[in-house]
């Protein structure tokens, strides 16, 4: 199962105990993967279709909490797509639709469906409570969430642009930065941020899922922050390496030149211990020096012998 299938799992299991909050899910789930059909005689029904068997379940067992309706689901199998399912959860009933419709606000108060029903009414989402619920209805409709060990990624799909800045407002209240962006007909909703992603996460009530995504967060920036450190000291030992190397050959070619006796006393020190010690490091050169000096020192000494190499190398038009 992804993860978020379990996202979905653990919050088709969570069902708010206040009616309004239920209520509130339960408008997301019409807004986002609901149709309205309305007959020749004004009748009407409610059908939603997920490809989620948790979606289809949370929505039959809200129908029931909230308004004691017993809704009719169905399966349907893609020909082409064997694996895949279709699950339909419909209100035949015109009495318990048009109850459903009433309470959601999508009718005129005259038992009529309301002509604008492209948002939610902000009646159904003035409350703190309200507002978590409203967003765990629309992810468990049109969400999901991929696998933290790749990357982070949020998204609500959203078939219009009212509804997804609706959905984007929601979310803000709780001082998250959703973006939203369009993928062909489709309004996306999306959070991309690892430490927002939890937040929302928090927003919907998903623990488990936000205590797992929270361990991998953290075990990823363990092994970020291990392998810049190995990085980091990977460079400087290769710095050192090459560093080494260059004054090994300045010092073999004044030997083999000129003899290190060319060399003042105290850089003749140094390019005696270099060659008898070359993987030594600055410290370890400096502290084997008949007057022991500092690191800086011993750089200093070294700096001119290469110095000196270049001006003889010049001279006798050596490269």
């Amino acid at each position: 199962m992804s993860f978020s299938s379990r996202v979905k799992e653990e919050l088709s299991r969570q069902i708010s105990p206040a009616r309004h909050c239920q209520i509130a899910e339960i408008a997301a789930i019409l807004s986002l993967c609901g149709k309205i059909h309305e007959d020749e005689e004004n009748r009407c029904s409610i059908r939603i279709q997920t490809e989620n068997v948790a979606v289809a379940r949370k929505y039959f067992t809200l129908l029931k909490k909230t308004f004691k309706i017993r809704a009719d689901i169905s399966i349907r199998r893609n020909a082409f797509l064997k694996k895949s399912r279709t699950y339909c959860v419909t209100v035949h009933d015109p009495q318990d639709a048009l109850r459903v419709l009433e309470a959601v606000k999508l009718t005129d108060g005259q038992g009529r469906l309301a002509k604008e029903r492209s948002m939610v009414r902000g009646l159904i989402i003035q409350n703190v409570c309200c507002r978590r619920a409203f967003v765990r209805g629309a992810f468990l409709a049109a969400g999901s969430i991929s696998d933290p060990e790749k990357f982070y990624h949020f998204e609500i799909v959203c078939p219009s642009m009212e509804k997804a800045r609706q959905l984007q407002e929601v979310i803000a209240a709780f001082s998250i930065d959703a973006k939203i962006v369009v993928r062909k007909k489709y309004y996306v909703v999306y959070i991309k941020e690892g430490s927002q992603i939890v937040e929302i996460l928090g927003v919907m009530e998903a623990h488990v899922a936000l205590m797992e995504l929270e361990n991998i967060r953290i075990l990823k920036e363990m092994r970020n922050s291990v392998n810049r450190q190995v990085n980091c000291e990977t460079a400087n030992i290769n710095k050192t390496v090459s560093a080494a190397v260059k004054q090994l050959g300045d010092i073999a070619y004044i030997r083999d030149t000129v003899g290190l006796d060319f060399l003042p006393e105290a850089l003749a020190e140094i390019a005696k211990l270099r060659l008898e010690m070359p993987d030594a490091t600055l410290k370890e050169l400096g502290e084997n020096l008949s007057a022991p000096v500092g690191k800086s020192g011993v750089n200093h000494r070294l700096r001119k012998i290469s110095t000196i190499a270049e001006s003889l190398r010049e001279e006798r038009g050596d490269p």
